[in-house]
């Protein structure tokens, strides 16, 4: 509304020059501000997904991307604690494999783990994140982010303005947390560059108190200091109004040590990782005519990780590298003003290397095709998608696996009942294929692993409506049925442990999302937010197990969060809560495996000044209100009471011709 409002203002003003140029008087009118409550995208949209937005993330004190996550009905984080702590995303109970992550417009992947250390991203330079489940409304979208029962979605921020904008922020917080961040934007004629680095340093020593049986153990948290820097450099040229090209650069690296699990009265932990990373990304787009559109995108990426440990048998370090080749094109067009129809097709080579005994070293290579259609007739819209799946293994010791080839059909519905309600239908058939660990890790991989599939049906009503342009109310409800078939875990054999395909999953389920927002004037807001999940994943591999029917393992039956912002012309309070219920840490419902509940409350405060035409933002955290030192992996305690300051600052530069 805003963008338009300009529109209209600077047409304004051009008109009456153009009538009293003869006249050589001009004539000005005020400045108009038009504004509009924001309909989030889960309201429109055809199957579930929730969004965070830059402004949303800086207001509700959101430090990282795991914190972002868990505000997400659904969603599970596997967080194990610390600054420096791996988080890893889990929804609806399928685990981390099923999720995708799409880092401005590319898939980013980890072949060896299937897990992507979600950790790694800062929000700085992020503009929005949204997380999709089941099939699309846009289907001009690459084939791999079909591959995925659920996708993230990270957008970096690209400063529109035709004026250069630097900015800068400096945090510092409990643990020793010191941590500096700059990013730059310019333009340059059809030119914009972008230009982010972060540097994060903590020791991430804590105390905390865990009971562990009938002890309780105070102790400090040791081995969690993490430093990491990380740099990015964008760039996109604007050929013309239907051509654009970007590249981005991107370098990671990370020292941190890994505090270990808490057992007994042990806190003790030798373990270090250190982790490299580097790729480089092209991505262009041509919209060849009005009705037909083209992407194309390639990618390289390499990854180093060291894992290091000293226990008492002797120091032990492993080196893993991973190499990855990405190709995908997608056209898109419009053969009927109603019907859209795409056809992607994607490329992945992999080599991973290892310092192991006996190591594989295995490549892969993967082909997926994807052909979707998006049709509207009326008060309906209809998504439709069919993904092919070719994968082939080499290796350099042993035997490859057979190879993967499957099809993936996928479908969503959306009926537009009435003016403010709408209800949707959505399936998804998808599968993980096994990571390159699953295959070939040395003692423990399985070549002869099949594919763990997932089936996924949801049923959802959404309802948004605005009262007397000062209070909007939206609300969505998603219930969902899933069967996980092939589910790949680890069993003991008689000396070791190996993978397999043994495991059936059955998923019921149901997420609550609300959204209110109350304004006054153009200065002050007052927004209510909140979601809750129940979740229902049980065991259904073999009847005559005794954990048959039982809840899966690290799966809450309830989990929430919820919100309150106060915005106002001084400043932003806001206040929030994260609750997980109890869970078991193993696939056996035993009080010994019983995981107590917690409740995470936080407060941020934050205040915008300008100081010699310059934007200041200064932000105040306090995070775990309650003192607990909660557990979301078991024996994994997280930290206390903590808080962390933030003093953010804007500026911005001349026009570069």
């Amino acid at each position: 509304m805003r963008r338009l409002a300009s529109c209209i203002l600077l047409l304004c003003p051009l008109g009456t020059m153009a009538q009293t140029a003869n006249t050589d008087s001009v004539h000005t009118i005020q400045e108009v501000v038009v504004s509009g409550f924001r309909i989030a995208g889960n309201v429109w949209a055809s199957s579930p997904v929730q969004t965070l937005s830059h402004t949303d993330m800086e207001r509700l004190g959101i430090r990282d991307m795991g914190d972002a996550l868990k505000r997400f009905a659904g969603v599970q984080v596997k967080d194990y604690g610390g600054v420096g702590g791996m988080k890893t995303v889990n929804i609806r109970g399928l685990g981390a494999g099923h999720t995708g992550v799409v880092y401005d417009d590319v898939q980013v992947g980890d072949c060896q783990s299937g897990q992507v250390d979600l950790s790694r991203f800062t929000l700085d330079n992020v503009s929005l994140v949204s997380l999709q489940v089941g099939q699309a409304d846009d289907i001009y979208q690459s084939a791999k982010a079909y591959a995925s029962a659920g996708l993230i979605n990270i957008h970096t921020l690209e400063d529109s303005d035709t004026a250069g904008r630097l900015s800068a922020t400096v945090r510092t917080g409990s643990y020793g947390l010191l941590s500096p961040a700059l990013l730059f934007h310019q333009q340059y004629s059809r030119l914009r560059i972008g230009v982010y680095g972060n540097h994060e340093r903590a020791d991430g020593v804590y105390d905390f108190k865990l009971k562990n049986g009938n002890k309780t153990i105070r102790e400090r948290r040791s081995n969690s200091d993490i430093e990491t820097w990380h740099g990015e450099l964008n760039m996109a040229w604007q050929t013309d109004s239907r051509q654009i090209l970007k590249w981005k650069a991107y370098g990671f690296t990370s020292h941190r040590g890994l505090p270990g699990a808490v057992i007994y009265d042990n806190p003790h932990s030798a373990e270090r990782l250190t982790d490299k990373n580097v790729f480089t990304q092209v991505f262009y787009e041509n919209r060849l005519k009005p009705r037909i559109r083209f992407k194309t995108a390639a990618k390289w990426n390499y990854a180093w990780t060291r894992y290091s440990d000293d226990p008492a048998g002797g120091y032990k370090e492993d080196t893993y590298r991973q190499q990855e080749a990405y190709l995908t094109a997608t056209l898109w067009c419009e053969p009927l003003r109603e019907l859209h129809l795409s056809l992607a097709q994607d490329y992945a080579y992999n080599h991973l290397t290892m310092t192991l005994p006996q190591a594989s070293d295995p490549t892969r290579n993967s082909l997926w095709t994807a052909l979707a259609a998006n049709c509207h007739t009326g008060r309906f819209v209809f998504n439709a998608s069919l993904l092919a799946t070719n994968i082939t293994e080499k290796v350099k010791l042993g035997q490859a696996s057979g190879g993967f080839h499957r099809l993936s059909p996928a479908f969503s519905l959306q009926w537009h009942c009435l003016r403010h309600l709408r209800f949707r239908l959505g399936y998804k058939d998808i599968f993980r294929t096994p990571t390159l660990n699953e295959l070939y890790y040395t003692g423990v991989g399985n070549r002869c692993l099949e594919p763990e599939t997932s089936r996924q049906w949801n049923l959802g009503a959404t309802y948004c409506q605005t009262f007397r342009q000062t209070l909007q109310l939206s609300l969505t409800a998603d219930g969902y049925l899933g069967n996980v078939t092939d589910k790949i875990i680890a069993v003991p054999k008689m000396f070791y442990w190996q993978m397999m395909n043994a495991g059936k999953v059955h998923q019921t389920g149901l997420d609550l999302s609300m959204n209110i927002e109350r304004r006054w004037g153009g200065k002050t807001s007052l927004a209510v937010t909140g979601s809750y999940s129940f979740l229902k994943a049980t065991d259904r591999t073999d009847p005559a197990d005794i954990y048959y029917g039982d809840q899966i393992a690290y799966t809450p039956r309830h989990s929430g969060a919820a919100s309150i912002l106060l915005h106002t012309s001084w400043a932003d309070l806001g206040y929030n809560v994260l609750w997980m219920g109890e869970r078991y840490s193993l696939g056996y419902a035993i009080p010994q495996n019983r995981m107590a509940g917690f409740a995470d409350h936080s407060i941020t405060l934050s205040k915008e000044l300008r100081v010699f035409h310059q934007q200041l933002r200064i932000r105040f955290d306090l995070r775990n209100l309650g003192n607990k030192n909660y557990e979301i992996v078991r024996f994994y305690p997280m930290p206390g009471t903590n808080w962390r300051l933030s003093i953010s600052w804007k500026g911005r530069g001349k026009v570069k011709r």
